[in-house]
C-alpha cells in the first residue's frame, strides 16, 4: 500500500462516501431517491473541486444535500491526506514519518519539518479567509433573501470560491451578480488566494509581518513565490485584456453592458478560468476565439498546493523558460537566477504530455457517443472537468450516461493528477543503477 495508493483510494473513499449519502431521500428536494449517476457525478464534482453539475444545485437538493456537498467540497479541498491528519492532530495522535511523506506527496512539498504547525497553519488560513468572504458576501445576499437564507447562501458561495469549487445556489451561477463590486471582488479574492497556494500566503503572511515589526534585514520570497505569483499576475491581466477585446462586441456577452462592467466581467471571466468555475455571462454565447483563450487558461490552471487544478503555473514557467533557453542554445534552464533540477523539467514534461494524452483519450470517448454535440463543446466539458474548472457551455445535464461517466473520471485523474494514479498504478519503483549510452536524436 504505497503512498500514492493511499491518496488515491482515499479520495475513491470519499467520493463513494459521498455517493451513498446524496443517494438518499433526504438529500433531494422532493424527498425521493436520488439517481445514482446523478449522485456519483455531484458528489465527484465536489470531492474534485470541479463544479460541472447535471442538475440544478440550488432547486434540486434539499438543505441536507447541499450541507452534504458543501462538507464533500471543503474536504476536498484539503485533500484526503490533510483532513485525515487534522483528525488525527485533533485526537491528540502523533503522526510517522510515512504520513509525513505523504503530506509532502500531496502538497508536492518538502514539509518534512514542523508538519503539525503547517497543517494547523493551513486550517487557520483556510477558516480566516472563508469567514471573511461569508461576512462581506452576507452584505449582499441578506438584503436580497434575508438573513437566515442570505448567510446560507454566503457561507456555501464563500466555501466554494475558496476551494475553487464553482458550485453556485444559483441557477445561472452568478450571472445575476454580474454588476455587484462586492460580489465580483470577494469570489475573485477567495478564488485567487485559494489557488495560489498555502505555501504562497504563508509567505505573504511573513514578509507583512516583518514589514509591519520594522525590520531591517531584507525578506528572501522563496522561488516557488516568485514563479507563482509573477506568473498568476500576468495571466490575470492578459486574460482580461483578452475577454475585453474578444468579447466587446458581441451582444451576449458585453456588448450591452456599460463600460466599467465590461471590465468588471472580463476581469472575473479571466479569473474564474483558473478552476473556479463561476460565471457572470453565458459560456455558450462566447465567441469561439474566447472559447479558446478559456480552455487554454482552464489547461494552464492554478498553483501547486492550492485548491485548484490545471498543469499548474509553476509547469508552465518551467517549460516556457526551457523553451527560451532553448532558442538561446543553453543547456540550463534558469528562474530568477536559479537553475532548474533536471527532476523537475521531466516532471513538468510529463505532466502536460499526461494530462493532454487524457483530454485526447476522454474526448475521443464523448465523440463516439455524442455524436450531436459539436467537437468544441465537447472539448470544452473535458478540458474542464480534467482541470477542475467546473465551466461549461450548457451540455452536461443532457449528455449520455457514458459521457458522464467519462467526465467523473476526468475529474478524479484531474484532481489528485495524473502522476499520482500513474505512480499507484505501478507501486513502487526500485532505483537501478544502469547507464546506457548517449545517441543523438533529430527533433523538431
Amino acid at each position: 500500500m504505497t503512498i500514492a495508493r493511499t491518496i488515491c483510494l482515499g479520495f475513491l473513499a470519499l467520493i463513494m462516501a459521498g455517493t451513498i449519502l446524496l443517494i438518499m431521500p433526504f438529500a433531494t428536494h422532493d424527498g425521493s431517491w436520488n439517481n445514482p449517476i446523478v449522485a456519483l457525478f455531484t458528489a465527484t464534482s465536489a470531492v474534485c473541486v470541479t463544479g460541472l453539475a447535471v442538475v440544478d444545485t440550488g432547486s434540486y437538493f434539499s438543505f441536507w444535500g447541499q450541507l452534504i456537498i458543501l462538507v464533500l467540497i471543503q474536504v476536498g479541498g484539503f485533500g484526503y491526506m490533510m483532513c485525515s491528519t487534522f483528525l488525527m492532530l485533533l485526537l491528540g495522535r502523533k503522526f510517522d514519518l510515512r504520513r509525513k511523506i505523504a503530506i509532502q506527496e500531496s502538497f508536492d512539498r518538502p514539509l518534512l519539518q514542523g508538519s503539525n504547525n503547517l497543517v494547523k497553519s493551513i486550517i487557520a488560513t483556510t477558516l480566516i479567509f472563508e469567514i471573511t468572504g461569508i461576512f462581506l458576501l452576507l452584505q449582499v445576499f441578506a438584503a436580497k433573501f434575508g438573513l437566515a437564507q442570505g448567510l446560507w447562501l454566503s457561507i456555501f458561495h464563500s466555501v466554494s470560491a475558496w476551494n475553487n469549487a464553482g458550485f453556485s445556489l444559483f441557477s445561472d451561477s452568478l450571472v445575476s451578480y454580474h454588476s455587484s463590486w462586492i460580489v465580483n471582488i470577494v469570489i475573485s479574492g477567495l478564488v485567487i488566494f485559494g489557488g495560489i497556494g498555502y505555501q504562497v500566503i504563508i509567505e505573504m503572511y511573513l514578509w507583512f509581518s516583518n514589514l509591519i515589526k520594522g525590520k531591517k534585514e531584507k525578506f528572501c520570497f522563496s522561488l516557488n513565490f516568485k514563479v507563482v505569483a509573477s506568473t498568476t499576475l500576468f495571466l490575470l491581466v492578459i486574460g482580461t485584456i483578452a475577454f475585453f477585446l474578444i468579447e466587446i462586441n458581441e451582444p451576449e456577452t458585453l456588448k450591452n453592458l456599460t463600460i466599467e462592467d465590461k471590465f468588471l466581467t472580463s476581469w472575473f471571466q479571466s479569473m474564474t478560468t483558473r478552476t473556479a468555475g463561476f460565471n457572470t455571462i453565458d459560456i455558450g454565447e462566447m465567441t469561439t476565439a474566447g472559447l479558446f483563450i478559456t480552455m487554454g487558461l482552464m489547461f494552464i490552471g492554478a498553483s501547486p498546493s492550492g485548491t485548484g487544478g490545471g498543469i499548474k503555473t509553476t509547469t508552465l514557467r518551467i517549460l516556457f523558460n526551457c523553451t527560451k533557453s532553448a532558442l538561446e542554445g543553453k543547456d540550463t534552464v534558469i528562474l530568477y537566477q536559479r537553475e532548474v533540477s533536471y527532476n523537475l523539467i521531466l516532471k513538468a514534461v510529463a505532466v502536460v504530455f499526461g494530462t493532454a494524452a487524457s483530454i485526447v483519450f476522454c474526448t475521443t470517448l464523448i465523440s463516439l457517443v455524442e455524436t450531436q454535440l459539436d467537437f468544441i463543446e465537447i472539448l470544452f466539458e473535458v478540458i474542464s472537468a480534467f482541470a477542475t474548472v467546473g465551466l461549461s457551455m450548457g451540455i452536461t445535464a443532457s449528455l449520455s450516461t457514458f459521457a458522464k461517466v467519462i467526465l467523473v473520471f476526468a475529474m478524479y485523474i484531474g484532481r489528485v493528477s495524473i502522476l499520482m494514479v500513474i505512480a499507484a498504478i505501478m507501486g513502487e519503483i526500485r532505483p537501478s543503477s544502469l547507464h546506457y549510452p548517449e545517441e543523438n536524436l533529430l527533433v523538431g
